[in-house]
């Protein structure tokens, strides 16, 4: 198949609202991007997911949707579908040209050890109600083959990279809730997650002020770092693990790791420094020290945190994806587009050093608007 449309729907693990971006590709190359959009949460939408993130935690079967987690898959559905109708709306685009959406959905449970990884939203109406071909469930079939199931966009993150005019090897960054990097230098993605992204500060941030985030790093900038208690996290076993490996969204949550009465600024300003700290830390699980970071996610829209990697990653430069012409903000999105074409075309979409699977996976679920 030669390169095609498709669009992409991401709602990542900080709960800020859903992304979604177009895409031209055959699934090996990327010949053109499209448009992209954002929707965001309410408050009150962020609070129904936070507590479906409380509640699936409890889950042993990824089908069942007791209690709130039958409200929030219908609502992740439902605002899904209202993103892509607002999207082809807003930028006169004909759905026919469209060959798949590649969809997400939310994820509230991933403990790949115990197999389970659970993402919200189902793809099967989502496709009876725009009437287009859908691939969703992206993580099961990796986990239930033995794999971690994250991170899945490394072979987005390469085919980007790949031409890319900088030193190799790159390391492509993906700052969300949880922190994933993905290794570049010619063969075959390496990659893992590097521990908590923005999830800790947010989370803390909500707690003591009932701000959604530390905007622009601000309450960060102006706080102290206190090395001794990173360093303490950074003991855990997670971080000595070689890749492949990934983390649940609540795995290093602030209520759980002792977080000392810090004032705002200082516990910004800690927690900025453990995001940037485990980055620093996956570096020698890297087959060699990358020569440049390109940082992407809501963390690229942090100055202090990017001046936080940059301290710590030295010598390499570090530099958002913006600056290389790529989206921070719409990447993710624009990686699950790529994803279900390769779908689509029988492509696997995981490998032994992104998730640890025993050889290269297909993954997702494909529905046709009328299966």
């Amino acid at each position: 198949m030669g390169a095609v449309k498709a669009i992409g729907l991401m709602s990542g693990t900080s709960l800020d609202g859903v992304d979604v971006a177009l895409i031209e590709t055959d699934g090996e190359r990327i010949a053109g991007f499209g448009p992209t959009g954002y929707r965001p949460y309410t408050d009150t939408e962020q609070a129904l997911l936070r507590q479906a993130l409380q509640e699936g935690a409890a889950l042993t079967d990824r089908t069942a949707r007791p209690g709130v987690l039958a409200q929030a898959d219908a609502f992740v559905t439902r605002v899904h579908a209202e993103t892509v109708e607002a999207f082809l709306a807003t930028e006169h685009i004909d759905k026919a040209g469209i060959a798949v959406i590649g969809f997400h959905g939310q994820t509230v449970l991933h403990k790949p050890a115990a197999r389970l990884t659970v993402q919200l939203g189902d793809g099967a109406p989502l496709a009876r109600r725009l009437d287009m071909t859908v691939v969703h469930d992206f993580r099961a079939a990796d986990v239930a083959a033995g794999g971690q199931g994250a991170p899945l966009v490394p072979a987005f993150h390469q085919a980007l990279a790949r031409d890319l005019k900088r030193p190799h090897p790159i390391a492509v960054l993906n700052v969300g809730g949880v922190a994933n990097v993905t290794f570049v230098d010619g063969g075959d993605p390496i990659a893992c997650d590097t521990g908590p992204g923005n999830a800790l500060i947010d989370d803390f941030m909500r707690a003591r002020t009932g701000a959604p985030l530390d905007r622009d790093g601000d309450q960060a900038a102006r706080g102290r770092v206190d090395e001794a208690f990173v360093a303490r996290v950074l003991e855990a076993g997670f971080f000595a693990q070689p890749c492949p490996k990934s983390l649940d969204r609540n795995a290093f949550a602030f209520t759980n790791i002792g977080l000392p009465d810090f004032s705002i600024a200082d516990g910004a300003a800690t927690l900025s420094a453990l995001t940037a700290a485990a980055v620093a830390r996956v570096v020698p699980h890297l087959p060699a020290a990358p020569r440049g970071w390109i940082v992407a996610g809501g963390g690229a829209r942090n100055p202090t945190l990017m001046r936080m990697l940059a301290e710590r990653l030295r010598p390499a430069t570090v530099e958002t994806a913006d600056a290389v012409g790529w989206s921070s903000q719409a990447i993710e999105a624009q990686a699950f587009a790529y994803l279900a074409v390769r779908t689509l075309n029988g492509l696997p979409i995981t490998f032994p050093a992104t998730t640890g699977v025993k050889q290269p996976l297909p993954g997702g679920v494909l529905v046709r608007p009328r299966s």
